[in-house]
């Protein structure tokens, strides 16, 4: 990790403050620009050396999610245009178009992976050395672990059109974060990738 660009996370990355260097947890966030592969692991993990990736997923918006858009900014543009004109309803269609654009490229921009070094979700990356118990989730267990089981210090990357999730225990004394919850469309892979065999889900 190159001592420039990084920031701190000692307990919410809302919180963290600028600077360099690793903080006394191990945790930080990045942030440096790195290339995204969107597209997720194709199959089993492998043993990887350095840092190299054995597990990538981008949590992109769902398709459903874009027809949606379209719809709304139709709709949009209909209603204005009828009562108030063509330049109205293309002015108002355009800027919502923009602002939906923009907001599901930044939202569904998440990116969960794993190297033979760390676990990089969302913006937050920790040393793999520091990771204890993994746990698969599906269904009602995930929604949980972002909702009534969640313990207020959990560090989350939750996106709601994800259905399943990965909870990693925290081992560093120094990280007020007791787990992540990470969402994933592909926990048992997730899973896998961190711990190196197969894990059981929950």
């Amino acid at each position: 990790m190159s001592p420039a660009a990084t920031r701190s996370a000692p307990a919410s990355p809302g919180c963290a403050y600028d600077g360099t260097g690793r903080s006394g947890s191990s945790r930080w966030i990045s942030t440096s620009v790195t290339r995204a592969d969107p597209i997720d692991a194709p199959g089993p993990p492998t043993c990887q050396a350095g840092g190299v990736p054995t597990y990538r997923e981008r949590l992109s918006v769902p398709v459903s999610w874009w027809i949606i858009a379209v719809a709304l900014v139709v709709t949009l543009f209909a209603i204005v245009t009828v009562p108030v004109g063509m330049f109205a309803g293309t002015l108002v269609g355009g800027v919502a178009a923009l602002i939906l654009v923009l907001w599901f490229v930044q939202y569904g921009s998440a990116r969960v992976q794993v190297d033979g070094e760390r676990l990089q979700a969302g913006r937050a990356v920790i040393g793999r050395a520091y990771l204890g118990k993994v746990e698969a989730l599906t269904g009602d267990d995930a929604r949980h672990a972002f909702g009534r089981d969640c313990d207020p210090k959990a560090y989350l990357v939750l996106r709601s059109y994800v259905r399943g999730a990965v909870r990693v225990e925290i081992t560093d004394p120094r990280d007020p974060a007791p787990y992540w919850v990470i969402a994933t469309r592909h926990p048992d892979r997730l899973a896998a990738a961190l711990t190196g065999h197969s894990v059981a889900r929950s």
